[in-house]
């Protein structure tokens, strides 16, 4: 019997984002921090956060009396970062909500995606809870980061 929904999660949560057609194109999706040079390339990180070593935060506690099963509520931490080159900062900005427009879309039920809510039947729902936005300059030009926080729901 597993004891927790969360690697499953990511490993769906993952899935899902890759097959999205529109998060294909010129855009890394990477599960947790990177491990190679991502000055200059887009991406979404699942399971990271540029504030710290947190990937996920779970609680859990029993179901019910008896002990039989297990309730469990999780965070997942990910980060979109975007960067143009150039001055521009409200492009980059329109350029990250674009993105996280299509992680929201791509966790919502649909006729074509009726268990995208649940990732892929892991967890009993999941959905955006919060996000951080930061924006700067670097020698990279206009860079814009959102953190965001996917939240869950399983029984164990």
């Amino acid at each position: 019997m597993a004891n927790s929904k969360v690697p499953a999660a990511i490993a769906n949560l993952l899935a899902i984002l890759r097959a999205r057609p529109a998060l294909q194109q010129g855009l890394l999706i990477l599960d947790g921090p990177a491990v190679v040079d991502v000055s200059q390339a887009d991406l979404i990180s699942v399971g990271w956060s540029p504030d710290g070593d947190q990937a996920v935060e779970l609680v859990q506690d029993f179901n019910a009396a008896g002990a039989r099963t297990r309730n469990e509520q999780f965070a997942i931490h990910c980060v979109i970062d975007v960067w143009n080159g150039g001055n521009d900062i409200a492009a980059v900005r329109v350029r990250v909500f674009e993105i996280f427009a299509e992680i929201e879309n791509a966790l919502r039920a649909s006729d074509l995606t009726p268990d995208a809510p649940t990732l892929n039947n892991t967890v009993l729902w999941a959905h955006l809870t919060s996000g951080v936005l930061r924006q700067s300059f670097t020698e990279q030009g206009a860079r814009v980061a959102l953190s965001f926080t996917v939240t869950c729901q399983a029984r164990i």
